[in-house]
């Protein structure tokens, strides 16, 4: 089966498509749009932004989404649309002229990719009701220290889109059911990849090819392409799967599918703890959010994930499913060790359901990082206490950043548990993170920054229940 998508406006058919083929290398060698650089090759710098629109079921119109193209891979395009600066046009349109008027490009550079991202916020693209500076938070600029790029920013005003010429364009390459295709590898092998599109498909596929990599977003997998140069062979993409990308809300809490893009659950988990969304707004820049899910952070398994730390101190469930059946454990029974996770090959993260805090509950989520956008932790702590009476009758604490994997800190909440919250009780929890932990060191942190930091969040914790201020904004701006 061939690739169909439709790129600034014209149809692509390709065949011979490897599951590892990058849209960035799409773009500026078969395509040749040049437009769209290629700078960190890891989804940081934002230069390769572009535009992908997806036919909504049942509505006549795209929804679009701003994404990294370097950590794209080329099958995701399947069935959808793609705009890039170049499809732009040949002038300046309003917003390019905008940014030339502000002196918002000096080197230029990173200019396309901050046009494209401004350009989804005009016209209406997921995550262009969030403020100026977080939409380019994803976007490095090394020239104009921002205020420029800013101030083009916040005075553009929205753009029209009219998606029915591109509509009309992908229902003459719509095909019902799964997609695949396959190409040849460097080395003679063939590489394949299949576009499943339900969970049933999703699941016989994995029974007939357990050895396949599941992507969701690629925003870990992509870099294995393109730093750790790996040619994948088998790659199975979920992002089609329609029961893998609901949300539900309920009185009991919120249940969310295995694809759900973080951008997508964004607004949803900061009902459910505002701390929780005050995290998700630091997971990497919008480019990210809007491919990366939570489904596919929880399954990676990475030690320094965002998203783990803070879902197991809430007491996430997690659901797999399989051709055999579905099965459901908290969360911190999922991470094993290093790389190993409690999922045999033929099964999938079908779901995670976050169980809504109580009235009682005292909830803290902390991130620290060398900056406060789009950046890796160094360390990640979230609590959920249950404070009775002035009394602890439940604790979970979790940290990522500090082993091999997210995980609890037994010692900590034993201290804290049945004890009265007092300045008293949450030094000795502070210490006792001393005997839950022995993280390593490395560039994000020594073992002895980490271990002095994770104490000083639990008294961050308690500052927050003091009703003291301690978060960055908050103290930066009094």
């Amino acid at each position: 089966m061939a690739l169909r998508f439709v790129c600034d406006g014209q149809l692509v058919e390709l065949d011979d498509v490897a599951p590892g083929d990058t849209v960035l290398d799409f773009l500026r060698g078969r395509a040749g749009k040049t437009g769209t650089k290629e700078g960190c090759g890891e989804g940081d710098c934002g230069a390769c932004t572009v535009l992908v629109g997806t036919p909504l079921a049942r509505e006549d119109r795209l929804i679009w989404r701003v994404v990294n193209a370097c950590i794209q891979f080329l099958p995701m395009l399947h069935g959808k649309a793609v705009l890039t600066v170049n499809g732009l046009g040949t002038g300046l349109n309003p917003l390019q002229q905008t940014m030339a008027c502000n002196g918002a490009s000096q080197c230029g550079f990173c200019t396309p990719g901050f046009v494209m991202s401004l350009h989804g916020r005009a016209i209406g693209a997921v995550g262009a009701d969030l403020p100026v500076g977080d939409v380019l938070a994803g976007n490095l600029c090394r020239c104009t220290g921002y205020g420029p790029l800013l101030d083009a920013g916040a005075q553009h005003a929205q753009l029209a889109q009219d998606d029915a010429a591109l509509l009309a364009l992908l229902r003459q390459v719509a095909v019902a059911g799964p997609a695949c295709g396959q190409a040849r590898l460097p080395d003679g092998g063939t590489a394949r990849w299949f576009i499943p599109d339900s969970a049933d498909a999703l699941a016989t596929l994995l029974a007939q090819y357990p050895e396949a990599r599941i992507v969701a977003g690629a925003t870990d997998v992509g870099l294995w392409v393109t730093k750790k140069l790996v040619d994948l062979e088998t790659v199975i993409f979920v992002g089609d799967v329609a029961e893998l990308g609901t949300i539900a809300e309920t009185d009991q809490g919120l249940t969310i599918g295995g694809a759900v893009r973080y951008a997508d659950a964004h607004a949803a988990l900061a009902r459910l703890s505002p701390d929780l969304g005050e995290l998700v707004r630091r997971i990497g820049g919008l480019q990210v959010r809007n491919a990366g899910t939570i489904g596919g952070n929880i399954a990676n398994g990475s030690p320094i994930g965002d998203g783990p730390p803070a879902l197991i101190a809430l007491g996430a469930m997690l659901r797999l499913r399989s051709v055999r059946g579905r099965r459901t454990m908290p969360l911190d029974d999922f991470f094993i060790a290093y790389g190993q996770q409690d999922r045999s090959p033929d099964e999938f993260v079908e779901s995670l359901f976050i169980p809504r805090p109580g009235p009682q509950d005292i909830i803290h989520i902390s991130k620290l990082s060398k900056r406060f956008d789009s950046d890796i932790s160094a360390v990640c702590g979230a609590f959920c206490l249950r404070v009775e009476q002035g009394v602890i009758t439940a604790a979970r604490v979790a940290f990522g950043g500090m082993a091999a994997t997210p995980r609890r800190a037994p010692q900590a909440e034993a201290v804290l548990t049945n004890a009265p919250l007092s300045a008293e009780t949450i030094a000795a929890a502070a210490q006792a993170i001393r005997s839950d932990f022995a993280p390593l060191s490395d560039v994000r942190g020594s073992a002895a920054y980490r271990l002095e930091a994770a104490g000083n969040l639990v008294w961050r914790l308690w500052h927050q229940a003091q009703g003291l201020p301690v978060r960055v904004q908050e103290v930066a701006h009094g």
